[in-house]
């Protein structure tokens, strides 16, 4: 394989966690879900995976040329990456804190269009999204294994399928899931620290792994 299994799967689990961490990307899709319907969230998604596809393909390029350089730019990338992810463990669960399945209901409808503009502005802006590419994405690639462009297009590749699949389910199911949770504010809580947790763990590994995965 292009990537090791183990690189893979590792990845993979981050991608989980953080899109099932609130953010804009599920605030947006889920609110425009229940105001306009599954049609308006399906065209917002596009929009959001746009984004995604974009950070994937300004990143390989920009890898490609960076691990060639700078191979101890690995250090620098591995630190930010480790205290962004507890930075975001700590909004997952500080007093306060919201949840992205409590969505906004001030919005105001749109055409399909603006949706999908603003779905990819949403996710363009995004900093999680943007510190996964730059600082999460390059501590699974293995310079030894040579191929970094192609490493880092199967990488990126499975971030926007993990994140498609789980923000396809959330429109799909916005209404329901919604009600859901105002009916059990506890199970809120649980999703909070639930993510916070895994966060934290996924920092600890990547801050002490002294080389990529």
């Amino acid at each position: 394989m292009i990537v090791s299994p183990t690189g893979l799967a590792g990845l993979a689990l981050i991608a989980l966690g953080m899109v099932c961490t609130p953010g804009p990307n599920m605030i947006y899709l889920l609110s425009r879900s229940i105001l306009q319907g599954r049609l308006a969230g399906v065209i917002s998604l596009a929009g959001v995976v746009l984004g995604f596809l974009c950070y994937m393909l300004a990143t390989a390029l920009g890898l490609t040329a960076l691990m060639l350089a700078v191979p101890l730019a690995y250090e620098a990338v591995k630190w930010a990456g480790a205290l962004y992810l507890l930075w975001m463990a700590w909004t997952s669960v500080r007093p306060g804190a919201g949840s992205a399945l409590q969505p906004r209901r001030d919005l105001k409808v749109d055409r399909p269009g603006k949706l999908f503009a603003m779905g990819l502005l949403t996710s363009l802006l995004n900093p999680k999204i943007a510190i996964f590419y730059v600082s999460l994405l390059p501590q699974f690639i293995d310079p030894d294994r040579g191929r970094v462009l192609a490493q880092s297009v199967v990488l990126g590749a499975t971030q926007v399928a993990i994140s498609f699949t789980v923000n396809l389910l959330i429109v799909l199911a916005a209404g329901g899931i919604a009600a859901w949770f105002a009916a059990r504010p506890t199970w809120l809580q649980v999703q909070r620290w639930v993510m916070g947790g895994l966060l934290a763990g996924f920092a600890v590994r990547l801050a002490f792994d002294k080389r990529p995965v």
